[in-house]
């Protein structure tokens, strides 16, 4: 059965005592935990993205993963993979929620439950909240600046615009988290994906604006839903094209069609 309420899962995912072990026995070079750090994510990444979930770095050593149709259970492969490939463990929390702020926060829990992160005694955790069966659909608005390339890149040097994109990219997560219970990532370039309740054009419309009278950057957004966050990130991608090619600023991909059976 797909639920089509908006319920969403999502995986906090922590590195186990990470804090001491890159300073112990002595300080570790930074670019050796950089290179540590990307690549855990990169698997992290793989694994989420072959059950067609979405992974965000967030802080590196925390990670998220959008989960709709991954079992719990999965995790445990991942938590096997990085213990033999790493010098390294990680713990999971596993939240479901009518909202994503609601996911993160029973995920985070789970984990805050178990031990803090820097206790040596709490290795490879693996603990859920009430999870359905059938976790349900997932809307996911995928920003990027109008016109980068003329307003940025090619007229400012690289540090100035990375401070203004990163500036915007601030205001628009802060105002998807504050107001709308969305949990926005910046993913690279001028792009930031957000994963939202089932808001409305109207609301995308008003973050939008917000974002443009707070920095002086105008977005544009395509919306996409559907029951994993890759099939809602792809109706995403799909309607933001449509706003390149007609200059739109807000756009939502048609609902792809499901049949619903209830319970």
């Amino acid at each position: 059965m797909i639920n089509t309420r908006g319920t969403v899962r999502i995986s906090v995912v922590q590195l186990d005592e990470y804090g001491p072990w890159t300073v112990e026995p002595s300080p570790r070079r930074e670019t050796d935990l950089q290179a540590l750090q990307a690549r855990l994510y990169a698997d992290f990444a793989d694994f989420v993205g072959r059950s067609d979930g979405y992974a965000f770095f967030n802080r590196f050593d925390n990670m998220l993963g959008i989960a709709n149709g991954i079992d719990v259970a999965e995790y445990e492969r991942f938590q096997e993979r990085v213990r033999n490939q790493y010098p390294i463990t990680v713990s999971v929390g596993v939240g479901e929620g009518e909202t994503p702020v609601r996911a993160v926060e029973v995920a985070s829990q789970q984990l805050q439950d178990a031990g803090s992160a820097q206790d040596p005694d709490r290795r490879e955790v693996l603990n859920a909240g009430d999870t359905s069966d059938s976790s349900g659909y997932v809307t996911v608005g995928h920003f990027d600046i109008v016109d980068v390339t003329e307003s940025f890149t090619d007229t400012e040097h690289a540090a100035t615009a990375g401070v203004a994109i990163q500036q915007s990219m601030l205001a628009l997560k802060q105002r998807l988290l504050a107001e709308y219970d969305s949990v926005a990532q910046f993913v690279g370039g001028d792009n930031m994906i957000a994963v939202c309740p089932q808001l409305s054009e109207d609301v995308f419309g008003d973050v939008v604006d917000h974002v443009y009278d707070q920095t002086g950057i105008e977005f544009q957004v395509g919306i996409g839903s559907g029951p994993t966050a890759h099939g809602a990130g792809n109706r995403a991608k799909e309607a933001l094209e449509h706003c390149r090619e007609t200059g739109t600023r807000v756009h939502e991909a048609t609902p792809i069609q499901q049949q619903v059976t209830d319970d």
